[in-house]
């Protein structure tokens, strides 16, 4: 039996004002799942990072060329994106820096075929 795995669709967020750490924790919880499970588990998440990747989920269906029932979530991707570095005031006139995270998520969907 041999599994054949077409890419259908896929969509990218960059920049995103998230820590990737934080996403990976959402992601790490779609990936390999089918389209409406993973959907229906993002809307109920309470993680900061699931509504950006629900809507990048949708994107990516809207990008399928195919409407199929039996998309999953094939591949998704968080790097890190370059930080916004911020300063706190510290005592005698020093200042303590602040590295605020972003993230670029890359997110594949595909159908998934089994031939003999």
């Amino acid at each position: 039996m041999k599994s054949d795995i077409r890419p259908t669709g896929h969509a990218k967020l960059s920049y995103l004002r998230i820590s990737p750490r934080k996403v990976r924790l959402v992601a790490n919880l779609v990936r390999g799942k089918d389209v409406a499970h993973a959907e229906r588990q993002l809307q109920v998440l309470p993680k900061r990072a699931a509504r950006p990747i629900l809507k990048l989920l949708r994107s990516a269906l809207s990008n399928t060329e195919e409407k199929e029932k039996g998309l999953y979530v094939s591949q998704i991707r968080v790097d890190q994106g370059p930080p916004y570095k911020r300063g706190r005031s510290r005592a005698r006139g020093r200042v303590f820096p602040i590295h605020k995270m972003t993230s670029h998520v890359h997110i594949e969907v595909a159908e998934k075929n089994v031939s003999k």
